[in-house]
């Protein structure tokens, strides 16, 4: 998890407009050195922009292999970028392309991987376990302490997640309000949530949830409510993406997968996490909600009920 006082969200200029927010890093020192780069670097950066699932993982010997260069010529292209070692630009390349990595990209990665049908889901459930690790490792508790502390001052909490990550927020709201906090998570088009945010102030809470890339209503979103004084948390899936870069403070939990589709398990358990520490901020009256929640759901008869001849269920 991001500590603000360590790597504190970058500062945004006023008029630096969202396109440059989404940029990677390595896209940044690219449009800034493009002018000095010939037309053949030019051509090869934008081949391994393009393609970074095929290259990120490669030395600089064997990327020069494969642009049918030496690699001085490799070496020179990446200082000309402003980079000290090979090392510093196969970390952005990374990067970049965990954040511009589709669907598409996905499959087509594991489709080169000579596995059976049984091996990709074994593979997947694997994958979702390195995922869970590496979170474990990482997570901060006492950040998500002071998220808790944030959610119980709040006058309200507006918790954004677009799409598939409309799941993440929807899952968030619900606990939340369950817990007796004035949470939602809008449904619909740009129009619907940007209308929410901007009832936001200074005495509410904005969640944002997305990652890689990340989608423009998502950090539009952060970025409005920041503009107006609003604390903004994100959950995403790098300290580079536009929603770490944006957000006050964030927390961050893998999506990695060989599917075509993220991995939602580490982001759900950092929803389980901010749950617990919410209910357990303030316990006794945390108690006294569910207990009623308990004698209403009884009383309404929400469970269902097995007859004691079972009847029902032949």
């Amino acid at each position: 998890m991001r500590k603000a006082a360590q790597n504190p969200g970058r500062q945004l200029k006023p008029r630096e407009s969202l396109q440059a927010v989404g940029r990677t890093p390595l896209e940044i020192r690219y449009a800034k050195s493009e002018a000095k780069l010939n037309s053949s670097r030019k051509k090869m950066l934008g081949m391994i922009l393009e393609n970074p699932g095929d290259t990120f993982f490669l030395s600089s010997r064997e990327l020069a292999k494969r642009y049918n260069v030496d690699a001085a010529t490799i070496v020179r292209t990446i200082q000309a970028l402003g980079y000290q070692k090979f090392a510093e630009f196969a970390a952005d390349l990374r990067s970049h392309f965990i954040m511009r990595i589709t669907p598409y990209t996905a499959l087509k990665a594991a489709s080169r991987e000579r596995r059976s049908l049984a091996e990709r889901i074994t593979h997947g459930v694997e994958m979702d376990l390195r995922n869970m690790e590496a979170l474990r490792t990482a997570l901060d508790p006492e950040r998500v302490i002071a998220l808790s502390k944030s959610v119980k001052r709040a006058r309200r909490i507006l918790i954004v997640g677009i799409d598939l990550a409309a799941s993440l927020s929807w899952h968030l709201a619900y606990g939340l309000v369950h817990l007796g906090f004035p949470a939602e998570a809008p449904v619909g088009g740009t129009g619907n949530v940007q209308r929410r945010v901007r009832t936001l102030t200074s005495k509410d809470l904005l969640i944002a949830i997305s990652f890689g890339q990340c989608l423009r209503e998502t950090v539009e979103a952060a970025l409005r409510a920041k503009k107006q004084g609003v604390p903004t948390f994100g959950i995403t899936d790098s300290e580079r993406t536009p929603i770490a870069r944006v957000c006050d403070n964030s927390c961050v939990a893998s999506v990695a997968s060989p599917s075509f589709g993220s991995s939602y398990v580490a982001p759900m358990s950092v929803l389980g996490g901010i749950l617990i520490a919410c209910a357990h901020t303030q316990t006794s009256r945390t108690l006294a909600l569910l207990r009623r929640s308990a004698e209403e759901d009884s009383a309404d008869h929400r469970w269902y009920w097995v007859p004691e001849n079972g009847r029902d269920l032949d």
